[in-house]
């Protein structure tokens, strides 16, 4: 088993994201991160519930969705939170699809009285990469969508928003960190390059959160599952770039090629490439 330099866990892996934020007992950090990241929007949420991370199909053949994160506050609104390691083919289209979920679920709950009246939708990206056609505004690194009138340009639809964090271009310095979401986004961006707290961020929030992913303190099996993790992040960064380096028509073969014989996730492999899963399963035969 890997003996690992950092002392504290990569975000960006699937184990290090959901250590932090999609376990019961750190509830708490994910609370306090969407209170700092929708205050002027949100107000204050109070709870966050967590809900089933798998949403099926309404009929078959339909795909499936797998949430990193999905949850509801006390309000009844909805919250998506995706962690994306690398930039994928039709990215936006995916988030975009997957905000149809929630609103199904609402139509579903309500019955046939129901009078099409919805609760508010977030979904949430933060993405270890860059846009590529964002590459103009190198110090925009937070992007907010939402449903607007083109002529007078006015927000048409106030109950879907879409919120995308690039992580590379948060280039902010400890020194010039002004808000607690300036903390929360530098300690995402850094957190497996500390060895200690920095004294600029000991708010108790991040010394919970840096107490959590610590990890000499993890189980024999806890080691076990974020190797793995680190190792399927590594083999996905490794696997983009090469690719990149090819033409850009085999590209997402490529990618898919090595990510099968990684032995990863058909689901993850569809979604990093662009593949359907039926294209996958005819490159494993």
């Amino acid at each position: 088993m890997t003996e690992f330099k950092e002392k504290y866990i990569n975000p960006f892996t699937d184990y290090g994201f959901k250590r932090l934020f999609g376990e019961e007992p750190n509830k708490d950090l994910l609370l306090d991160f969407l209170n700092e990241l929708l205050k002027e929007k949100e107000g204050e949420i109070l709870e966050i519930s967590y809900l089933p991370n798998e949403k099926l199909p309404i009929t078959i053949g339909d795909r499936r969705a797998i949430f990193d994160l999905y949850c509801k506050n006390e309000k009844g609104e909805y919250f998506i939170v995706e962690m994306q390691k690398a930039e994928q083919k039709y990215f936006k289209d995916r988030t975009l699809f997957y905000s149809t979920f929630p609103i199904q679920e609402q139509a579903r709950n309500k019955g046939k009285n129901w009078d099409f009246k919805l609760k508010q939708i977030y979904t949430i990206g933060i993405l270890d990469f860059e846009f590529d056609e964002d590459k103009d505004y190198p110090k925009k690194y937070k992007y907010e969508a939402k449903l607007y009138e083109t002529e007078i340009k006015e927000e048409f639809y106030k109950k879907l928003t879409y919120i995308y964090l690039s992580m590379p271009k948060f280039n902010k310095t400890l020194e010039e960190l002004k808000t607690k979401f300036d903390k929360w986004l530098y300690v995402l961006k850094h957190l497996d390059k500390f060895d200690r707290i920095p004294e600029k961020i000991k708010d108790k929030i991040f010394q919970k959160l840096f107490k959590t992913a610590e990890i000499a303190k993890f189980s024999k099996e806890e080691l076990r599952q974020y190797e793995a993790s680190v190792n399927a992040y590594r083999d996905i960064k490794n696997s983009i770039d090469t690719a990149f380096e090819k033409g850009e028509n085999n590209k997402a073969i490529e990618v898919a090629k090595k990510m099968i014989r990684r032995g990863l996730d058909i689901l993850l492999i569809s979604e990093m490439t662009g593949l359907t899963e039926e294209e996958i399963n005819g490159l494993k035969e």
